[in-house]
Formats: C-alpha cells, structure tokens, sequence
C-alpha cells in the first residue's frame, strides 16, 4: 500500500462556522460533508480555501455500505462527481448501514454491522463494487455504537485488519468513536488499535460528546474530553497519522474556543514520535482482548481485492438482520431476540429525537407555525412514532405537515392555514381532500 499523502491538522468545515473556519491559524485542510454541497455551486468559502491551498475532503454520509445492497450508483456517481469538483486526494465514507429495502425503511443515521463472516463477505463486496466506480481513493469511518449485536465472530481489530486485506481500503480512525465503544461496549481502544493495520490510516477524527444515564454520547457539540485526547496520545505512540481532524456538527462556540481546541489537538498529534512494531500487534487475529469476542484470521480464499466469495445468501441474511433491527428502532416492531432491549430502546429515541432536529433545520418554519420549538417537538415525536423515514429527511417534512393537515391539526385554524400554504408551495399539488385524509387516517389507525 503506498503512503498516504500528508494532510496535516484540520477541521469539518461546515457553513455555520465558515468565515470562522478561513480566519484559523495554520489550517492546513478541511472535510465536508458530501451531501451538502452541489459540485457546480460550491460555497465561496470553500473555493477561497482551496485558492490558498487548502486541501478538501468530501465525507460521505448516506452510502450505507455496510447494508446488505449492494451500493446505489447514483450515490457512488454523485460522490465521485464531488471528489473531482474539490480536487480532492481521496474520499471517505463509514463501515454502517443507513437503511434497508425490505422492509423499505430509512435510519437517518449510521447504525452498526455485525461483526460476522456473513456482514463482512457483503461488506467486502461494496467495498470492491465502490471502489471501481470512484475516480479516487476510498477510506472507510469505525462508528460510535450503541447496540451491539449478538452472535458477532470477530473482534473490531479482526473485522477491521480483514476488511483492509480484502479490499486494499484505507482506513479513517475515529479516536472518539473508540472511546464511546470503550462506555458503550467494553471495548478496549488500545486493543483495537494493536490489532489494526495502521500502515493503510488514512486520517483520523477526533469529536466531543457527554456521558448520560451511563452510556456515551458520541454528539460532535461539546469539547474534545482529555480521555479522547488520551486516545488519540495513544494512536500517536503507534503511527504518525498523515492527519488529523476536528469535527463539530452543532452548538458551535466562538471562534476562539474552536482555534484552542485546534490547538490542543495539534499539540497531541505533534508529540514524540510512533514506537517501532506496535503497530501491528495482534493483527493476526490472536485474542485483541476487550476488543469483543475472539474469532478465526482471514478466511481461505478470501484473497486480496478482486477476489471473494458469492455473497448472495451472506446478502439475503445480513438484509434479514438488519431489516429486523431497523423496524425495532423506528416502527415499533418487537425487538429481535439476542438484543437489549433497554439500549434498543434508547437508540430509538434518539433516532427519533435525531429526525426531529434535522427536520426543523431544514424545515425552520415549522416550529413557528406549530406554536413553537416545545409544541413542534411534541407533533413531530407522535408522527414519527407511526411514520417511519422512508425517503429523507425533505420527504419527511412534507409527510409530517401531511400528516398533521389529515387530521386537522394544528386546532388553531390560522396556524392550520399557514401549514396549508408552506406544504402547498414545496408540495406542488392541493392538500388532500377530507374524504383522502379520513382513508389515510384510517390506515394509519390500523397500522
């Protein structure tokens, strides 16, 4: 694997915190998310960056290639369509799967894979099928997780050193991520990291989050903690990561606090110099303790990228799976036998809690007609409750104001009103007369 080209110390460039962004001392690159911008109208911010040499990354959020489909070519287009307008060195995505096709169902947020043969063989294969579509490198995201999944066969390090010898990916290392995985999981960051091949790292991510009711929040809008800074120390002691990266999503604080925060991780990734042979300890699959539970090495015949097995049972398996988790989470299904039902519980409301802030950012009127943040919330949680996601989060702002109009809510008629109009004008088309919204209602009853 050749060396990755030196990026250096960064940070997610996002429009709330741009003008902020440009004026950070010695920023030598940013990230952006993918599905936020539009190749043929970049942000002027992003294109004064770029003439002073800042290098640019596009993240991708929704491939979801840890699902059991295989990658959708529009969104492998659209990515690689980004890297070229950005002039960007390489790409990144994460090792998650965002929704299923049977049923039909969105997560709005990235869920975790099992760790299994099966997850891995489908896995593999959209690595491989995303690879050949993309006009440059693909580096794939560890992910913070809340639930793990029964009956998992290979630790974090094995599933990870496997997926690189496989598929020749490289690899983003979120040091945050392994800490809430260490709240979360038990699991060992230090292991994670021995059992690793960090020879293909291709950057690294550090982010905030807070502790509650004694699980991990991995929320990109609080501080970097000293114990994330501490995991980062200890990647450091094993590598010279070619970057290094900030990212805070929201609750962004001033300009200051971001540049000491900067600093802060600079100093980190500045430190010492990485030890010799630790980077590859355990990476043969020899017990990484804490890491999870223990499981064979590479499989025979696995062979490097190009190669690999017939993953359409893996496929029909793996969607079965992960078609039973996602309905648990956001349609109120039974929870599937082996998981905990309590942390099942708790990644179900904040999925929902997730949706329900994405939707008012890109719906901000809404909360104003309903009568506020508090009495927006409260609709939206009930509608979401009844309505899984099924087509992004635009559609779900649409179904949510659809939704309240079957039922002739808001109750205040001029507010009701004002629904009518913002849904008319992004709609395109009449509210759905009354005998429509007593049908729609009545489904909706028995659903």
């Amino acid at each position: 694997m050749k060396p990755m080209a030196r990026l250096g110390v960064g940070i997610g460039w996002r429009p709330e915190i741009a003008e902020a962004v440009e004026r950070l001392p010695g920023l030598d690159w940013v990230e952006v998310v993918a599905e936020n911008i539009c190749p043929g109208h970049l942000p002027a911010s992003l294109l004064r960056l770029r003439e002073r040499g800042v290098g640019v990354v596009p993240h991708g959020v929704s491939l979801g290639l840890g699902g059991a489909d295989r990658p959708d070519a529009g969104r492998l287009a659209a990515l690689g369509e980004r890297a070229v307008a950005l002039g960007a060195p390489l790409v990144t995505e994460h090792i998650a799967f965002v929704r299923t096709s049977s049923p039909e169902l969105e997560a709005g947020h990235l869920l975790p894979v099992p760790r299994t043969r099966d997850a891995l063989d489908v896995l593999c294969e959209n690595v491989r099928i995303a690879q050949d579509s993309l006009p440059v490198p693909l580096a794939l995201e560890n992910i913070a997780a809340l639930i793990p999944w029964p009956g998992e066969e290979l630790t974090e390090g094995q599933f990870l050193t496997e997926l690189v010898e496989r598929t020749g990916v490289r690899l983003l290392i979120d040091v945050a991520n392994l800490h809430t995985n260490r709240v979360n999981r038990g699991e060992d960051p230090a292991a994670v990291l021995d059992a690793i091949p960090l020879e293909a790292l291709a950057y690294v991510h550090v982010a905030g989050g807070m502790e509650r009711g004694g699980v991990w929040h991995d929320t990109h809008a609080h501080p970097v903690p000293p114990v994330v800074l501490d995991v980062l120390a200890q990647l450091r002691r094993r590598v010279d990561p070619p970057g290094v990266l900030l990212e805070r999503d929201d609750d962004f604080p001033p300009e200051a606090e971001l540049a000491a925060e900067l600093a802060r991780i600079r100093a980190v990734a500045d430190t010492g110099a990485p030890g010799t042979g630790a980077a590859r300890a355990g990476a043969s699959g020899s017990g990484a303790s804490g890491s999870g539970p223990a499981g064979s090495g590479p499989a025979d015949g696995a062979g490097k990228r190009g190669g690999g097995v017939d993953s359409g049972p893996a496929r029909v398996r793996v969607g079965l799976q992960q078609g039973a988790l996602l309905s648990a989470l956001v349609a109120g299904t039974p929870v599937p036998e082996g998981f905990d039902r309590q942390r099942v519980r708790v990644q179900s409301r904040a999925l929902a809690a997730k949706r329900a802030g994405v939707v008012a950012r890109l719906a901000p009127e809404l909360p104003g007609i309903l009568g506020g943040e508090e009495a927006y919330r409260e609709a939206f949680l009930g509608y979401a409750r009844r309505r899984p996601m099924t087509a992004g989060y635009r559609r779900d702002a649409l179904n949510f104001a659809e939704h309240l109009l079957i039922r002739d809510l808001p109750t205040d008629p001029a507010a009701r009103r004002r629904l009518t109009a913002w849904w008319r004008d992004r709609a395109g088309a009449r509210p759905p007369r009354r005998a429509v919204r007593w049908a729609r209602a009545l489904v909706g009853r028995a659903a």
